[in-house]
């Protein structure tokens, strides 16, 4: 194990995910795993990158297509979209819809509450 692995290993997978996304938001381009390294630019290990690029590809998140012998990554969605994704995911781990539902809806501001009511109601979207 490098010194670059062993300092990866003591972040949390989410912050480095979301490192790796703002990267390819940001790119606007496929990237491939070296290309992604170079704009995070904080010294992770290559080998780091191309796993976490993977596993966001398993999840979904992001798309690949051939590039050389190995892959160039782009979103499939942007930051919005994703975090809706979220939101459906641990709704949907929960087999008590209605009481998450309500308790999330008891949870939000009332300008958020405002703006749901308003899209619920089809007047944006």
């Amino acid at each position: 194990m490098t010194d670059a692995d062993a300092r990866d290993e003591r972040r949390p997978a989410g912050e480095l995910e979301a490192a790796v996304m703002a990267a390819l938001w940001a790119a606007g381009a496929p990237l491939t795993p070296g290309l992604v390294q170079t704009e995070l630019g904080s010294g992770l290990a290559r080998t780091t990158v191309a796993t976490i690029l993977t596993r966001l590809h398993e999840k979904g998140v992001v798309s690949r297509e051939r590039q050389g012998r190995g892959y160039a990554y782009f979103p499939v969605q942007d930051a919005p979209g994703l975090t809706a994704r979220r939101m459906h995911s641990e709704l949907d781990r929960d087999a008590d819809r209605e009481t998450v539902l309500a308790r999330f809806v008891a949870q939000l501001s009332p300008g958020d509450e405002q703006y749901l009511r308003r899209l619920l109601e089809g007047d944006e979207r």
